[in-house]
């Protein structure tokens, strides 16, 4: 998976006396996998392919990976349906991220894109209207310009940034400023 290794902790090699050059000390690689894993579940949820990258750039062997993230799953504590699910939901409702970009944000964290088209499927074309023109009107309020082309090219292309199509930014964008103007000129 070809992932820009910036979202991956970076830890100095320690010191190591055997020949093999190893990062670690290879006494109990199993434990030393799974402390790694919990610390990073500790922080966030993560997908089996973030923790398996994370752990293989740190050199451990690809069956003790397999082992600690195949007993990782068994036990609910990786979920890669349900971060999908709450990956999502929060994405959308926070930043108001259309299901293009959610879809690329998944993709890019290793999630099985059967798992991501399930839970973009809970975000309907009507929900991503809403929340269009939900961050219209907020935009709108800091928006610093006379210019009624102006405002809606730069209302579409901050629509366009967050992933909504062309057809939905313009609509939405349109609808905004003619209630805008009204209410300008009422």
């Amino acid at each position: 998976m070809g992932r820009s290794a910036h979202r991956f902790e970076r830890r100095p090699p320690a010191s190591s006396d055997d020949e093999s050059g190893g990062l670690r000390s290879q006494a109990d690689p199993e434990s030393e996998a799974r402390a790694v894993v919990l610390r990073r579940l500790t922080l966030a949820a993560r997908t089996r392919a973030e923790l398996a990258e994370g752990l293989a750039e740190r050199g451990f062997d690809i069956d003790v990976i397999d082992r600690v993230l195949d007993r990782f799953e068994e036990v609910g504590l990786i979920d890669d349906a349900a971060f999908a699910g709450s990956w999502v939901a929060s994405r959308h409702r926070t930043r108001g991220a259309a299901r293009s970009v959610l879809r690329q944000e998944l993709r890019n964290k290793g999630v099985d894109d059967e798992l991501a088209e399930s839970a973009l499927a809970t975000i309907t074309p009507e929900d991503e209207l809403i929340r269009a023109r939900a961050l219209v009107d907020r935009k709108l309020i800091s928006l610093r310009c006379d210019d009624r082309e102006q405002s809606a090219r730069r209302l579409v292309a901050f629509l366009r940034r967050r992933g909504y199509g062309g057809s939905i930014a313009f609509t939405v964008v349109s609808e905004a400023l003619d209630l805008h103007d009204v209410q300008m000129d009422g």
